[in-house]
């Protein structure tokens, strides 16, 4: 029985700290946005692909200078 005043200051520090980590992250913005992150990998990204790779490629004029 005396595992209790032990065990249930802990379990209510351990819940105040995950309440208040909950609160802090909501109000941080990090839920306000939830269908965006799903549906960002379904989108193609080939066009930043390729100009990425237009960029690194050293024009034949530029080359010549």
């Amino acid at each position: 029985m005396s595992v209790i005043y032990i065990a249930l200051p802990i379990a209510l520090a351990l819940g105040g700290a995950g309440m208040i980590a909950c609160v802090l992250c909501i109000r941080g913005g990090q839920y306000d946005d939830m269908d965006t992150p799903a549906l960002r990998i379904l989108i193609d990204d080939r066009e930043s692909d390729l100009a990425s790779e237009n960029d690194d490629a050293v024009s034949p004029d530029e080359s010549a200078r």
